[in-house]
């Protein structure tokens, strides 16, 4: 394999997001076309699409809410009438969640939640399937949470319908091999962009909870978006292709 990707475009579902910018940026510095999803921020997505043109590809962007089941629809078939192929869509869209423990967790929380993020990426699935079935196949990519790898106290509503993700992702990938499509994930821990910047710049995370993080870590820093990037870009690559239903824990080696 000499390219770095199948024919297509990479589809980046939250592509205006501390990590989405960069994974739509790091698709274009290795050479495919990139098709973004903003939620309300138009003028970051348009930011990010000239970042891509200025590498020399082609960059596009749709409106979108993963938990609206039909817009999704809408906007896979659209992507595919404008660009033809989607080669990858990553899942990098996700709630804006609070910090409570569980038992203070409510049920509107929750309820939100699950439908925007477990069943959005359902969503997801259920109209990126077909397209690759019909395309000679593709790859899903979940950024996922590191907190599989061990519990984080607080984040329940970021780590518990992910792990329902978790087990849907390894689904694809043992069902759908046969049709050359690819599902996997990458695991966050704490990076250094989107919601961990602004739940700091809020005082939800002191210093003493940064060195305490910091003291488990086998990686004594925080990871920074680019090295997410680096990881999704693998997986969604021909570098990747004998690779399904993993995942890589972008995390400084924090369930070691």
């Amino acid at each position: 394999m000499t390219k770095a990707f199948p024919n297509g475009v990479a589809l980046v579902i939250g592509g205006t997001g501390g990590a989405g910018a960069e994974i739509s940026r790091k698709f274009a510095e290795n050479g495919t076309d990139v098709v973004l999803t903003y939620h309300k921020n138009v003028d970051k997505a348009a930011e990010v699409m000239a970042e891509i043109e200025a590498l020399g590809q082609k960059a596009d962007s749709r409106q979108l809410t993963i938990g609206d089941g039909a817009g999704v629809e809408v906007v896979i078939k659209d992507i595919a009438g404008a660009h033809g192929r989607i080669h990858s869509i990553v899942v990098a869209a996700g709630s804006d969640i609070k910090q409570p423990y569980i038992a203070e967790i409510t049920r509107e929380q929750w309820n939100e939640v699950v439908s925007q993020d477990m069943n959005g990426f359902f969503n997801v699935v259920y109209a990126g399937i077909p397209h690759f079935r019909a395309n000679g196949g593709g790859s899903f990519v979940h950024i996922g949470s590191a907190g599989h790898d061990r519990w984080p106290e607080r984040d329940a509503l970021s780590v518990v319908p992910k792990a329902a993700i978790e087990s849907l992702v390894i689904g694809i990938a043992r069902e759908e091999g046969k049709h050359n499509i690819r599902a996997n994930s990458v695991l966050l821990g704490v990076i250094e962009t989107g919601i961990f910047l602004r739940l700091k710049a809020e005082g939800v995370f002191d210093k003493a909870w940064e060195d305490a993080v910091k003291d488990g870590l086998a990686i004594k820093r925080f990871g920074a978006p680019e090295e997410v990037a680096e990881a999704v870009v693998f997986l969604s690559s021909n570098k990747a292709a004998y690779v399904t239903g993993q995942r890589i824990s972008v995390s400084g080696g924090y369930g070691l």
